[in-house]
C-alpha cells in the first residue's frame, strides 16, 4: 500500500469537511455547495482506502444524513491513527522471533571465528572454523592424507571400513532407513559444507557475505562439527 498517498487523501478529506462545516452560515444545516460537492467526489476513494485500514470505518460514511461531514471528518481522523500506528505495529506487535546466539556454537566452530567475527573479518571467521572441524575430523580418524571433501565422503560412507579407511558411524540401529538416510545425509552435508563454504572462503578474494549469511554458515559448520563430535569411530578389524 502507498501508505503516504492513502494519508494525503484522507487529511486533504479532513480538511475539505471542515472546511465545509465552517462555510454555514449560524442556524443552517448545509454550507458552501461547492465544497460539498467536493466531498462527494472524494467519498468514494476515502471510503476505499477506510475500507483498506478498517471496514467498519468505511461503513460510518454518509455524507447525505444529517451532520454525515461531521461524522465523516471523525471517522477519517481513526483511518489517520491507524495508518500512523501501522509501523509501529509491524514493528512491536509480530510475535517473537527465535534467536540464535553465536557463543552456543560448537567450540570447534565459535572459539576459532569469535576474535575474527569481533573483528568483522566474517569470511575469515567461516574460513577459522571450516579449518578446525576439518583438522578436528582428521585427529578423530587419523587421516591427513586427503582433502576434507573426499574425508568427509569416506568418514560418513556406509560401506564397512577397511585398513586405513575408518568410518563415522551413528548410535542406532543400522538396519532402519532412518539411520541410513541420516549417515548418507552427513557426507553429502559434510562434503558440501567444505565445498561451498570453506573453499569460497578461502578462494575469494572478497565475499561479500552479510552478517546473516555468515552467521548461517558457522550455524552449518557447528552442526557438521557436533556429528563428528557425537559420531563414533569404526576401523577395519
Amino acid at each position: 500500500m502507498d501508505r503516504d498517498w492513502m494519508r494525503q487523501q484522507l487529511e486533504e478529506f479532513a480538511d475539505l469537511a471542515l472546511r465545509y462545516r465552517n462555510s454555514r452560515m449560524p442556524g443552517k444545516y448545509v454550507g458552501d455547495p461547492a465544497l460539498y460537492e467536493q466531498l462527494h467526489r472524494a467519498e468514494a476513494t476515502v471510503k476505499q482506502i477506510l475500507r483498506l485500514l478498517d471496514p467498519q470505518l468505511a461503513e460510518k460514511i454518509n455524507l447525505d444524513q444529517m451532520a454525515g461531514d461531521v461524522m465523516a471528518r471523525n471517522e477519517v481522523h481513526r483511518g489517520l491513527g491507524i495508518l500512523a500506528d501501522m509501523d509501529e505495529w509491524a514493528a512491536r506487535l509480530v510475535p517473537d522471533a527465535p534467536t540464535l546466539p553465536a557463543d552456543q556454537f560448537h567450540p570447534w566452530v565459535w572459539e576459532p571465528a569469535a576474535p575474527l567475527w569481533g573483528a568483522e573479518a566474517r569470511q575469515d571467521a567461516v574460513l577459522a572454523a571450516a579449518r578446525t572441524v576439518n583438522r578436528r575430523l582428521q585427529q578423530k580418524l587419523g587421516r591427513h592424507d586427503i582433502g576434507e571433501t573426499d574425508l568427509c565422503m569416506q568418514a560418513f560412507d556406509m560401506k564397512d571400513p577397511v585398513a586405513g579407511k575408518p568410518r563415522l558411524r551413528f548410535d542406532g540401529d543400522r538396519n532402519t532407513p532412518t539411520w541410513r538416510a541420516r549417515q548418507d545425509g552427513a557426507k553429502y552435508l559434510a562434503a558440501g559444507a567444505f565445498l561451498a563454504l570453506r573453499n569460497v572462503a578461502a578462494h575469494e578474494d572478497a565475499v561479500t557475505w552479510t552478517e546473516q549469511e555468515a552467521l548461517e554458515h558457522l550455524a552449518t559448520l557447528s552442526v557438521l562439527a557436533r556429528w563428528i563430535e557425537q559420531c563414533v569411530v569404526e576401523r577395519a578389524t
